[in-house]
């Protein structure tokens, strides 16, 4: 999708990612990045085509960046700023810009992580995101049906992507996952990326702030059979939790409701393999692909 500085951009396949029309403030940032674009072009006297040409990218797509139409990559922005002479002041949008590519849901979720002191997870089918490869995750997302667009894909991958930032937190929130065993043996994206995923899980099981727990396929009798469990605690003592299959699967954050998500995933932790036998399990997985 991208370009190389010295080829100019056809317009066949742009770089950058489509606005949401469903996402207002991302629609709004991206809208006033690419009015300051459209301003710092004007004031160096360039028209559209040149600039492109300048920084190697199509016409069309600089027209769209300007017009709010299309979120632009961060390069794009680099490369403008120093054409431009605009001292940083674009290059300083691509934070910015970085969000607005990442449906808004997945914002939410990521700001709510970010905050997090302690995270609760169980898994019944997938690995949690923070969790997976990259191409664990696009072949995963890959999956789905209908069938995410190419745009859409990259987005969704670069959005997983992204919330691993909360293992270079400082300090590190409190971590626990407990995944299904059918999690691990599924292998998603083929042997090789399957491979690199368990690698992947080992290496995170071994920072300090992360326990990873599985729990038996055999284990049939516990209270996560109707799906996933999420508890995300805050330092101020507020928490927010769902449950698949209780809730309408929406978020809950009152006490009573907060204590039945607290309940189950008490039961499935306890019922688990523990941490050790875990991993134990984990590189028998790997030893056998």
């Amino acid at each position: 999708m991208g370009v190389d500085g010295e080829n100019v951009d056809n317009g066949a396949d742009e770089p950058g990612w489509d606005v949401d029309p469903d996402d207002e403030s991302g629609a709004a940032v991206v809208a006033t990045v690419g009015r300051q674009l459209k301003a710092w072009r004007e004031a160096a006297g360039l028209r559209a085509g040149e600039l492109g040409a300048a920084i190697g990218y199509g016409e069309d797509l600089i027209y769209k960046v300007e017009g709010g139409r299309r979120i632009p990559r961060p390069e794009l922005l680099e490369r403008a700023d120093e054409a431009l002479g605009a001292g940083g002041k674009l290059a300083a949008m691509k934070r910015d810009v970085a969000e607005a590519r990442y449906p808004k849901k997945v914002r939410d979720l990521a700001k709510m992580e970010e905050r997090a002191a302690e995270l609760l997870s169980y898994g019944s089918h997938n690995l949690h995101g923070v969790l997976q490869t990259e191409d664990y995750a696009r072949a995963l997302l890959g999956t789905r049906r209908p069938a995410l667009s190419e745009d859409e894909l990259e987005r969704a991958v670069a959005a997983r992507m992204a919330r691993q930032s909360i293992f270079e937190r400082t300090p590190a929130p409190e971590l626990s996952f407990v995944q299904e065993e059918a999690s691990l043996r599924r292998p998603i994206g083929g042997v090789a990326v399957w491979r690199l995923q368990l690698e992947n899980l080992l290496q995170v099981a071994e920072l300090p702030y992360v326990e990873i727990q599985v729990m038996p396929t055999a284990r049939w009798n516990h209270p996560g059979t109707g799906g996933r469990i999420q508890v995300l605690k805050f330092a101020d003592g507020s928490a927010v939790g769902r449950i698949d299959d209780e809730f309408a699967g929406r978020p809950v954050s009152d006490p009573r409701r907060l204590r039945i998500v607290e309940l189950r995933y008490g039961i499935i932790r306890a019922q688990a393999l523990t941490p050790a036998e875990s991993l134990a399990l984990i590189e028998q997985v790997l030893g056998e692909s």
